[in-house]
Order: C-alpha cells, then sequence, then structure tokens
C-alpha cells in the first residue's frame, strides 16, 4: 500500500512545479526530491530522489482516532511557543492533539477571538480551535474537562497529525 502511495507522490511531483514534496504518516517520513538541471529546470527523464525513514518501533495497528483525542503526556518536555509561561512537563496534564495535517487556527474568523485562552476551563465537546485541511475548516473539540495550561502552536502554524495543540489540567 505505501509502495502505490510513493508511486503516486512521485508522478505529483515529477508532473507538477514541486520541487520537493515530505509526507509523513504512522512513524514513516517520505521526502521526495526533483532533480535539476544546471539551468534550475527539471530534468526530463532523470530519476527522482526518495528518502523513506522507518520508525524506530513501528507502531502497532490501533483504531482510528477520534479528532482531538485525548492522550496522557509524555514526560518528555514540550516545546516552548512565544506565548506561553515557562516549562510545564508533569505528567497530570492530558494532551489535546491534532487529528490531521493541516493549518491551526484559535478561531473561526481573522477578527474573532480565540475559541479558548491559557488558563480557561473547558468543557468535553467544547470547540478548542480549528485545524484547516484542504480547504475545510475542521473544528477540533476537546475530549477532556479541564482547564487548559499551555497552547503549543502558534495561530496559523502548520501542524502534523499528532501533534500537541493544548495542554489540559484534568478535573477530579
Amino acid at each position: 500500500m505505501l509502495d502505490k502511495m510513493i508511486r503516486k507522490l512521485v508522478k505529483l511531483v515529477e508532473e507538477s512545479d514541486i520541487a520537493q514534496l515530505e509526507f509523513s504518516s504512522w512513524g514513516r517520513k517520505v521526502k521526495i526530491t526533483k532533480r535539476y538541471d544546471n539551468n534550475g529546470y527539471g530534468k526530463y527523464g532523470a530519476p527522482t530522489e526518495i528518502v523513506l525513514s522507518e520508525p524506530r518501533h513501528a507502531p502497532a495497528a490501533s483504531p482510528p482516532q477520534t479528532p482531538a483525542q485525548a492522550v496522557p503526556v509524555s514526560p518528555s518536555p514540550p516545546k516552548e511557543t512565544a506565548t506561553e509561561s515557562p516549562e510545564i512537563s508533569d505528567e497530570k496534564y492530558v494532551a489535546i492533539k491534532s487529528p490531521m495535517v493541516g493549518t491551526f487556527y484559535t478561531s473561526p474568523e481573522p477578527n474573532a477571538p480565540p475559541y479558548v485562552e491559557v488558563g480557561q476551563v473547558i468543557s468535553n465537546g467544547q470547540v478548542v480551535c480549528i485545524v484547516e485541511a484542504m480547504k475545510l475548516m475542521n473544528e477540533i473539540e476537546s475530549e477532556v474537562e479541564g482547564k487548559i495550561v499551555k497552547r503549543l502552536v502558534e495561530n496559523a502554524q502548520p501542524v502534523e497529525f499528532g501533534q500537541t495543540l493544548f495542554l489540559v489540567e484534568p478535573v477530579g
């Protein structure tokens, strides 16, 4: 199945103006780079470079995740962003993760207030953000009740599947 997908992606790169394409799924990363001649044009018939990196530990088959599935946070410290407070790495927090690759938005419109703020108490099923994928705005709902202690992504920033968007201190 991965072979068919890679072939389709290579064809897409070769037949378009795309110079490089990176794709990540279930811990596997594929990087496809079009080779160019000295004039900067895609060289017809030249092989396209393909780099496939396998995960260190292949993920076990699991059921598809529902949007923003709440998953316990690993003990590694989260990435800092410009709008955040000192590092938070306690295992008592729950992560709200992106269920897809796309662009993260804090509000439904550019001038609208954000869905949630750090310090705000949220409920199960509450919309916390939007992830735009292929021109579709996907509302991401919380699957945990609690207080938002950290937002790990800046507005309009690209996000990966499974990337942590928020850390929540669960209630009770």
